[in-house]
């Protein structure tokens, strides 16, 4: 891989994290084995339980970890993680978000990356939701949300994912995109349209373990804050 489309030492990874397990390690560990050399993350208020989690990753050098005193949400977390990214490592060509329960495997954000180098645009890790062994929420809440989105125009696979590789120089005006929690991601979606901001899709493997267990996403509320945020935007392009 020619070094200038090396997100292991271009990129950072920013991985939002609440009550994390023994997934969160053995991803830590992927990141550590492919060689990144700047990993942001940021406890999103997790309890006293958690925190040797953090204790472990904050021991690699490669990674540094941000704290919130009480759970703020995903999107306030993603926002932080994106200042304190600039901050602290300034030299990064851009960053890879990813999620921490072990859906995002190490070769396929490395792929997302190197992509987003390569063609200097967003690029953002597709799953396939036809396939065998899916759960049943997961399907049903991207199909819906797939439907909504073409009303806007935006046709994408994968309107949930949390593995997007995005250019330094979208950092600053995503920070200014509303939505604290889950929502924020969809937000992210429809402001990269209305601005007219070119992404690609990047087909990653889909992987779900123990019915996806691990995941805070609330099916009712978080899923009533995408519909409600999708309605007003699309209200306000009227």
């Amino acid at each position: 891989m020619p070094e200038e489309f090396d997100c292991t030492k271009r990129c950072a990874i920013l991985l939002p994290s609440l009550n994390p397990n023994e997934k969160f390690d053995r991803v830590i560990d992927g990141l550590r084995d492919a060689g990144f050399e700047k990993i942001m993350i940021v406890d999103d208020g997790s309890d006293a339980q958690h925190q040797a989690h953090f204790i472990r990753a904050e021991a690699f050098p490669a990674c540094e970890v941000f704290h919130h005193a009480v759970n703020k949400g995903k999107g306030r977390a993603l926002k932080d993680g994106f200042i304190e990214i600039m901050k602290r490592f300034p030299e990064a060509e851009g960053v890879i978000t990813i999620d921490g329960d072990g859906q995002h495997l190490t070769k396929d954000i490395i792929a997302c990356g190197n992509r987003m180098l390569e063609e200097d645009r967003i690029v953002l890790g597709c799953r396939d939701f036809d396939l065998p062994g899916v759960p049943a929420r997961s399907v049903a809440g991207n199909k819906t949300t797939s439907r909504m989105f073409r009303l806007y125009g935006i046709r994408l696979s994968d309107t949930q994912t949390g593995l997007r590789a995005i250019p330094k120089r979208y950092l600053s005006r995503f920070c200014a995109i509303e939505g604290e929690r889950f929502e924020y991601e969809t937000n992210m979606l429809l402001k990269m349209k209305r601005r007219g901001i070119e992404f690609a899709e990047q087909p990653i493997e889909t992987v779900y373990e123990d019915e996806n267990s691990g995941s805070h996403y609330n099916t009712v509320k978080d899923s009533w804050r995408i519909f409600r945020i999708m309605f007003k935007d699309l209200v306000h392009r009227k």
